[in-house]
């Protein structure tokens, strides 16, 4: 594996076996188009390193990640050809982490939000702080909660709840996500990475053949839902050449709360 093709990631070795990835970026960690880039592209690499039998995801500075940086919104919103690579690294962000033969532990501290969140949940074992904060984040800016939401959500929270938080843009505490089933576990927030180490170097020692077995056939209830992850990615990024995300994206660098909804012109 060439590791100079990711020079925006970190690579680790806290344990026998136990390869942790992690990165650093402005703006709480955000993913800026070369990050976005390297986190969906390094799955397929990590197959043929020797010794690994776990990846663990971390964000620096008790951080995971605020999601897609507004870089990489703008980039998207100006260039079709950026929109359409962005469209193909979304989709792998989520299915690299799923189809990855070995387990994926991911430590989330802080915030995960959007593309953050979207990593983080498709990994097999999700540790988070207590007061976390998690968010989907893509009603907020004005596109459809795509990539991994009607693709996990559902599945891990139940319609009802999945349909309040996406919709209305709900954000929730690690401790919220384990009381509801989107995470495995919620730990104190200073615990999270040690916790997280703990579980990533359990998983390293088990059986190497068996874990991945009964991984690849426990997603298959995920690769039932392929064809509603698509066209949720797809309309989601329909979304980004229409007029709400302007909104979206100006009320997120003013720190305000979007409106959608234009007064009424005068009837006289």
């Amino acid at each position: 594996m060439e590791l100079s093709a990711y020079p925006d990631l970190r690579f680790l070795w806290p344990r026998p076996g136990v390869l942790e990835i992690r990165w650093s970026a402005p703006g709480l960690n955000a993913f800026s188009p070369a990050l976005h880039r390297q986190l969906s592209g390094v799955w397929k690499d990590l197959e043929a390193l020797p010794g690994l039998r776990a990846v663990l995801l971390r964000g620096e500075g008790g951080v995971f990640s605020s999601g897609g940086s507004f870089g990489l919104i703008e980039e998207m919103r100006q260039d079709r050809e950026a929109l359409l690579r962005v469209f193909w690294e979304a989709r792998v962000l989520v299915l690299g982490p799923l189809e990855f033969p070995r387990p994926v532990v991911a430590a989330v501290e802080g915030v995960a939000v959007g593309a953050g969140l979207a990593l983080a949940l498709a990994s097999d074992v999700v540790v988070v702080g207590k007061r976390a904060r998690l968010l989907d984040g893509h009603i907020r800016l004005g596109v459809a909660a795509g990539d991994h939401a009607v693709l996990l959500w559902p599945l891990l929270l139940g319609m009802a709840k999945a349909k309040y938080h996406l919709l209305l843009n709900e954000p929730l505490t690690g401790e919220e996500a384990e009381r509801l089933g989107l995470v495995a576990e919620a730990v104190e927030d200073e615990a999270v990475y040690d916790r997280a180490l703990e579980v990533a170097e359990r998983l390293a020692q088990g059986p190497k053949e068996a874990l991945s077995f009964t991984k690849h056939a426990l997603n298959h209830w995920l690769r039932s839902f392929l064809p509603h992850f698509d066209a949720s990615l797809a309309l989601e990024f329909l979304g980004f050449y229409g007029k709400e995300v302007e909104e979206g994206l100006r009320a997120l660098k003013e720190k305000r709360k979007p409106s959608f909804v234009q007064p009424e012109a005068d009837a006289d």
